[in-house]
């Protein structure tokens, strides 16, 4: 099989540079990149799933593989597109600190300051995008590194809840339960940030051990 395509999508409030670094350390083991940019306020994840199949349509043939790696709302663009475009040989997925299961942060967001968060709401941060398919080889790595712009949120949210200390784990943005996904292929923990997943060394080299072999190194 021919290496496959790897295309990285990064999450909210972001751009393909933020994707950049992840993308070289792939590039540097051989497996060739292209960093994919949506409008993650502005528009819908039904619109920016839509924008990866006009890409591929007009820069990919189906009969080639793919990989897909998204960073947060990135990981539920990957969800979507999944469900609605089975036409394309997905090779292997990776989820970086993807809230699956929703997300508080965003949900307290939206409720104080709306213009934080948008249409990436609707259909994704609120917890009812569609699963992928059955089948579909997904590597979920999650961080517990508590630091970020979402501490307070999340705080908030603890308080009001009064949440176990195994319930109040997160990335500084991301509840470590938000990033379950239900018939994952492999789950990781790193002790990592939100934003550090971008950038941190293991997760890099994790996230190509899947990419190479369905599976992390857990070893």
């Amino acid at each position: 099989m021919n290496t496959p395509l790897t295309i990285l999508i990064h999450g909210l409030h972001l751009n393909p540079w933020y994707m950049k670094p992840l993308a070289k350390k792939l590039e540097n083991h051989g497996l060739p990149t292209f960093c994919y940019g949506y409008k993650s306020l502005s528009q819908p994840i039904a619109i920016n799933s839509q924008g990866l199949h006009e890409y591929l349509l007009a820069n990919h043939h189906p009969t080639q593989p793919i990989n897909l790696v998204g960073h947060s709302l990135g990981g539920l663009v990957i969800r979507h597109f999944l469900t609605h475009y089975p036409m394309w040989q997905v090779h292997h997925c990776v989820t970086l600190g993807t809230p699956h299961q929703g997300s508080q942060t965003a949900h307290y967001a939206r409720r104080y300051l709306p213009s934080l968060v948008r249409h990436a709401y609707t259909g994704a941060l609120d917890g009812t995008c569609p699963l992928p398919p059955t089948g579909a080889k997904i590597g979920v790595i999650a961080g517990n590194r508590p630091v970020g712009l979402g501490v307070p949120l999340l705080a908030l949210h603890h308080h009001r809840h009064r949440h176990s200390i195994a319930d109040k784990r997160h990335d500084g943005t991301v509840l470590l339960s938000e990033t379950v996904l239900d018939h994952a292929t492999d789950y990781l923990i790193l002790p990592v940030s939100h934003s550090g997943l971008l950038t941190d060394k293991t997760a890099a080299m994790q996230t190509l051990h899947f990419l190479q072999h369905g599976q992390f190194n857990h070893a």
